[in-house]
């Protein structure tokens, strides 16, 4: 058993957080540049450059492995079983879907709309679009490299029952009719025994082919993110003082949750571009529920993403799905710090 542990330890480390990476940059700068160690420069510099290239050898292994996975289900067979199921187990099963689709949450809304057209239940693709850009592997990982499991399952967790309860509430409230007519109209009738392209017909080097592609594609479209991220983490990191993050954000603030929520939602990022954030938010001393709703609230939240879907919804679906994800967000960021000893 205590092997096993040891074994775990060790890949956690050196796979995931890669602490080699870690020394080698700060003997770069502190013995190679001779920087000074105890310097705001220093620390800003090292965690610059330790986490964009941990964030991105991650980022390409993980999403290379979700792609061969996704390979084998094409769209038509996606909407044919998410058809089979009902109530809350087909919020769960549209729920679960986004947490293999690597999207952020505009890229989402497409899927969403070519969801809602296929005829499946509104309540289920909602589920889909909040949980696509809140839950993936790779996020997973990430939250793993840079807290730890238990935190990285947890989040899972949580995002997935905001995912459920949402598409829930809005199957309830039977909100069909506040979709824009051009998605309802000429909607599709899944039948069971309609042809779809079958999955299994690619070959092995067809499946590496597409995984590498997908690898390029997000890669392209998430690096600026990324870096935005890691640089303003990076900022936090090295040169705000504790102090004063701990005065807005800080457990003495009874209303950093809420105000962590209110600050994400203008922003627009994936979740990889908000880990570095939230690792300098909590390096300087914010509660890790406080920094998880401020991460959900700009991945799910984002403003570009609520006018990419105003497009779509009108004004009262819009608003349901606003009200229903911000409070959700922001019971869980409560609930993260009154047992964030449970987690750290």
């Amino acid at each position: 058993m205590q092997l096993i542990s040891d074994f775990f330890t060790f890949f956690n480390d050196q796979f995931l957080k890669m602490k080699w990476l870690d020394q080698s940059v700060r003997w770069f700068f502190g013995d190679v540049l001779n920087i000074d160690r105890n310097s705001m420069l220093f620390e800003s510099l090292s965690f610059f450059v330790y986490d964009v290239i941990k964030i991105f050898i991650l980022l390409s292994i993980l999403i290379f492995i979700a792609s061969y996975i996704q390979s084998f289900f094409s769209p038509e067979r996606t909407r044919k079983i998410l058809s089979n199921h009902h109530g809350i187990g087909a919020n769960l099963f549209g729920a679960l879907l986004g947490t293999v689709t690597p999207f952020c949450s505009c890229s989402s809304i497409p899927i969403f709309i070519g969801f809602t057209k296929a005829g499946l239940p509104l309540g289920v693709t909602f589920s889909f679009l909040i949980s696509s850009p809140l839950v993936d592997l790779a996020s997973v990982i990430l939250l793993a490299s840079i807290f730890n499991w238990k935190i990285a399952i947890a989040y899972v967790v949580v995002g997935l029952v905001i995912a459920v309860i949402g598409g829930s509430l809005i199957s309830f409230l039977k909100m069909e009719k506040y979709v824009e007519s051009f998605v309802m109209e000429n909607r599709q009738i899944i039948n069971e025994n309609d042809e779809e392209i079958d999955p299994s017909v690619m070959t092995k080097k067809e499946r590496i082919t597409y995984s590498f592609e997908q690898v390029k594609e997000i890669i392209h479209r998430v690096w600026i993110y990324i870096l935005i991220g890691v640089g303003i983490g990076a900022i936090i990191h090295g040169f705000i003082p504790q102090s004063w993050i701990e005065s807005v954000l800080g457990d003495k603030n009874p209303f950093s949750v809420i105000l962590a929520t209110l600050m994400g939602i203008p922003m627009y990022a994936d979740i990889f571009g908000t880990l570095p954030i939230a690792e300098a938010l909590v390096f300087k001393g914010v509660n890790i529920g406080t920094v998880l709703a401020f991460m959900m609230a700009v991945t799910a939240l984002s403003l570009p993403s609520l006018i990419m879907l105003k497009k779509v919804v009108k004004t009262k679906l819009l608003l349901t799905f606003l009200g229903i994800v911000t409070i959700g967000i922001i019971i869980m960021g409560y609930l993260f710090n009154g047992f964030s000893y449970l987690f750290i």
